[in-house]
């Protein structure tokens, strides 16, 4: 296979769901997860998409990962809240704890609910819009391992630590945005390697901090943060609000997805506000429609067809997927035939063109 397979998003939802049952995974958590990746997938973000399922599997195989977790409120008022979550897997753990969020902003109007003891929780963007659909704004950020080399540096320290906002609107889609901090996702410098792929310049550096654009050496190095010292910054701040204010691990305590020898201790927050605190439902939605159609208008570029919105791009890509099939690139087709074949659960074949 040399090109891209589509896969009807039910079935690759399936297969997601039946490799976690296998792994003691209850049901309606693997269905949380595997919606998780799916959506990735659908919306073009194939570095947190079902490639994680393998890595994913083995954690739990290898005992580093809750199957069964019980997250707990461990500290609370009117408006926020501290999760443990039970070293669960963090989709799982993420949506208990944004569900919180929306719980308690319907009463006090805004919450802030924080997460120890999680792992890696895939697309940000998965949470927010779990506010965005309770008409709420929602905000999501986790740290990540030290994978990124902070402004001025050569060595690893910083995690590519994501962000995400979902605000709704009135009449037109939510803005959505969703961005990890360094200048681009790790995975796709993972999904480069894979494919023998060169990587664009800028994007990393090697092992002795010069640029380059091989992704196995790369990988060996750093990734770079987005805009120098903003992004290493804003990275450093997710990591304290993440991290050291919840009682998460951070910085260099931080464990890697591929060592399956620890737990991850992964640290998140999560935001939910009404917004009728300050005028009414309908008045911020007609508010919004206008700040949108004004972006929405405003003359493009050169060689360039629309300026795009936060999330534009990614609610375009997932209508056309939704109908053409979920992609997967070939190599990660044969890591998910692996693990099917080792767990006795059969890998569906791609949808018919």
């Amino acid at each position: 296979m040399t090109e891209l397979r589509r896969y009807r998003p039910e079935d690759a939802q399936e297969f997601c769901c039946s490799i976690l049952e296998k792994l003691n995974v209850p049901r309606e958590d693997a269905n949380e997860v595997g919606d998780c990746l799916l959506q990735a997938d659908l919306r073009g973000l194939d570095s947190h998409g079902m490639i994680r399922l393998p890595v994913y599997a083995e954690r739990i195989r290898k005992g580093v990962v809750n199957p069964r977790p019980v997250p707990k409120v461990v500290r609370s008022s009117a408006a926020m809240a501290l999760l443990d979550g039970d070293n669960g897997l963090g989709a799982v753990v993420g949506s208990k704890a944004m569900e919180k969020a929306i719980e308690q902003a319907r009463v006090a109007g805004i919450s802030f609910v924080g997460v120890r003891g999680t792992n890696h929780f895939g697309i940000a963007a998965f949470y927010v819009q779990k506010a965005v659909r309770q008409g709420m704004i929602g905000c999501a950020a986790s740290n990540a391992p030290p994978h990124m080399a902070p402004f001025g540096g050569r060595a690893r320290f910083l995690g590519t630590n994501p962000f995400s906002v979902g605000i709704p609107a009135g009449k037109k889609p939510p803005l959505i945005f969703d961005a990890s901090t360094s200048v681009v996702a790790r995975g796709k410098i993972i999904i480069a390697a894979e494919q023998g792929k060169l990587i664009p310049p800028g994007w990393a550096i090697d092992s002795d901090g010069n640029p380059t654009t091989d992704a196995i050496a790369a990988l060996a190095g750093s990734v770079l943060p987005f805009g120098g010292p903003k992004g290493s910054a804003i990275s450093l701040i997710i990591d304290v609000l993440c991290g050291v204010l919840t009682g998460a691990a951070f910085g260099l305590t931080l464990n890697t997805l591929e060592n399956h020898e620890a737990e991850q201790n992964l640290g998140h927050v999560f935001v939910a506000m009404r917004t009728d605190i300050f005028s009414s439902t309908e008045d911020f939605g007609s508010r919004m429609d206008q700040i949108l159609q004004m972006l929405k208008s405003s003359p493009p570029a050169p060689n360039t067809d629309e300026v795009l919105a936060p999330g534009d791009i990614e609610r375009q890509n997932e209508a056309k997927n939704r109908q053409l099939g979920v992609p997967l690139w070939p190599t990660v087709v044969e890591q998910l035939i692996a693990l099917g074949a080792k767990l006795d659960v059969r890998f569906p074949h791609p949808q018919p063109m």
